[in-house]
């Protein structure tokens, strides 16, 4: 049996642990609405969203005591729900300029209010009675299983456009993000077009292909590019392009080359796309 000199130490020593500097209680304990931070890009924008994540815990949610019909809501728990664009985004249908803002929400039966904050901190209920610097309406569709906790994601990705997606309980509420990407990309482009290098060249070309644009202007470019520094990589969307053109011959032949290369490399993944094509592009 241990000697009760050394247990009363112990105990005490334990206790003093448990104490800051200050003499007050430094225990941690887990957030009932823990803390999320998802971070993304769309097209070139990139997009940031803080939020706190409550869960349903037996309660009935929308239109009930945790989230009334028609009164604003802080789109989350704890502090304001923040949402971050790196570049001029439309979220909506309305127009947003880069930088921070905060999202509050009026839930009702069947349609949602929606308001965006220029974000200055965050207390949710300080923005209650602010003119919001957008605003908009959106649709509340039912989800056929129950989201546990509430859910904030960003969806159906292109390179101009996404979903940003509010879930909890059977509620699912789609604010559509819009991205001037192909703006920004055919603006680089006339720029560079001055005086392009072989990889800006390749760039363009490649995009154009990809962007399902003009495939002889696409082959143009990355032409340029591989005549004055080709790659394995840039010669097989040198052969892509010229495939998609019905070139076969012509893309089996370029194809060829950037395999070789591939190989060189020690890159099995082109390896098998070249072997892949070639294959495909003889029959």
């Amino acid at each position: 049996m241990m000697n009760r000199n050394l247990i009363l130490p112990m105990l005490a020593g334990l206790a003093l642990m448990a104490l800051g500097t200050d003499g007050q209680a430094q225990i941690a304990t887990p957030s009932a609405s823990p803390t999320a931070e998802l971070k993304t890009r769309v097209g070139l924008t990139d997009v940031t969203i803080l939020y706190s994540r409550p869960s349903m815990k037996g309660r009935a949610i929308f239109g009930k005591e945790v989230v009334p019909f028609g009164t604003a809501w802080r789109t989350g728990a704890n502090s304001a729900t923040k949402l971050s664009f790196s570049e001029d985004v439309k979220l909506g249908g309305a127009e947003l300029k880069k930088g921070d803002y905060a999202l509050l929400t009026v839930p009702g039966a069947s349609e949602w209010k929606v308001m965006l904050h220029k974000y200055d901190g965050t207390n949710w209920s300080a923005y209650v009675e602010k003119t919001p610097a957008a605003t908009f309406m959106a649709m509340p569709k039912m989800l056929a299983e129950p989201v546990e906790s509430f859910t904030i994601d960003v969806n159906a990705y292109t390179s101009e456009s996404a979903s940003i997606d509010l879930s909890w309980e059977k509620t699912r509420v789609s604010l559509p993000l819009n991205v001037n990407t192909d703006a920004k990309v055919m603006a680089a482009i006339d720029k560079l077009m001055a005086g392009p290098t072989p990889a800006d060249m390749y760039a363009a070309g490649a995009y154009y292909h990809d962007a399902k644009k003009d495939l002889n202007k696409a082959l143009e470019w990355v032409q340029k590019g591989n005549a004055a520094n080709s790659q394995y990589w840039t010669l097989r969307k040198e052969a892509l392009i010229l495939a998609d053109l019905g070139k076969k011959a012509e893309a089996i032949a370029v194809a060829t080359r950037s395999l070789d290369m591939a190989r060189k490399a020690g890159n099995d993944e082109y390896v098998r796309m070249n072997e892949a094509s070639i294959a495909a592009w003889k029959k």
